[in-house]
């Protein structure tokens, strides 16, 4: 008995080829990567919320007496001090806000400016608390990429600030800027350096999809096209 061949044409009465579905195995793999991929986010999130929550609440719990918890709260109840802690940095920004509560600080700031190591500690810790939470700063708001290592090799890097005029006389003439260079897959680590302000090619992505993709090593890709039209044009650079 002759077979139809497997291109043969429906239309001269062979039966349309099927697709051959794959067997229980293998269905019981699909499924079970179908389940790591949709709980695997989901534990990662409730394991770094529970951690967070867990931190503040024993931190809390420390500077409360004791006798509080015994007397009012016998019951520990998760996120409790995250509460706390929330209305009580409110509460204390509210008294910042006002004139009595701006003297008391001025006060205190006072008293940590004459501690030799306290003041350094207390002044470096201010300036980076108010450089990432500040709303008019444009540090870290933007990402670039400068050629590096060598040309031709691009690096993704977090924009800082001009060189103050300390450091902008020791510099030549050309208009520098100062960036950072997060290191791979640890954004917390890598270089801070100044160079020439036409040198940086400023990226469309926010820096959270900078973030994403310094991570995950290139796994998580922000809008590559946009990023790509970007390195070819070399149009758009940082202000002056």
């Amino acid at each position: 008995m002759n077979m139809p061949p497997d291109d043969a044409p429906a239309a001269q009465g062979y039966p349309a080829a099927t697709v051959k579905l794959p067997g229980l195995g293998g269905r019981i793999r699909n499924w079970f990567l179908t389940g790591v991929i949709v709980a695997g986010p989901l534990a990662t999130t409730v394991y770094i919320v529970w951690w967070f929550v867990g931190t503040i609440d024993n931190w809390v719990r420390s500077l409360v007496p004791n006798a509080f918890w015994h007397n009012y709260l016998p019951l520990q109840l998760p996120g409790l001090g995250v509460v706390l802690a929330f209305f009580a940095l409110t509460l204390l920004g509210f008294l910042a806000a006002n004139l009595a509560g701006r003297t008391l600080i001025k006060f205190g700031e006072a008293m940590l400016a004459r501690m030799p190591v306290v003041r350094s500690i207390y002044k470096s810790a201010k300036q980076i608390f108010e450089t990432v939470f500040s709303s008019s700063d444009t540090t870290f708001r933007r990402v670039g990429m400068i050629e590096f290592p060598g040309e031709g090799k691009w690096s993704i890097v977090f924009i800082c600030a001009p060189p103050g005029p300390s450091l902008a006389g020791h510099l030549s003439s050309k208009e520098y800027i100062s960036v950072f260079l997060p290191c791979t897959p640890n954004p917390t680590t890598g270089f801070y350096f100044f160079l020439p302000a036409r040198e940086v090619v400023e990226l469309p992505i926010s820096p959270d999809d900078a973030v994403k993709l310094i991570v995950s090593c290139g796994v998580i890709q922000p809008d590559v096209r946009a990023v790509i039209a970007e390195i070819g044009a070399r149009q758009k650079r940082i202000p002056a």
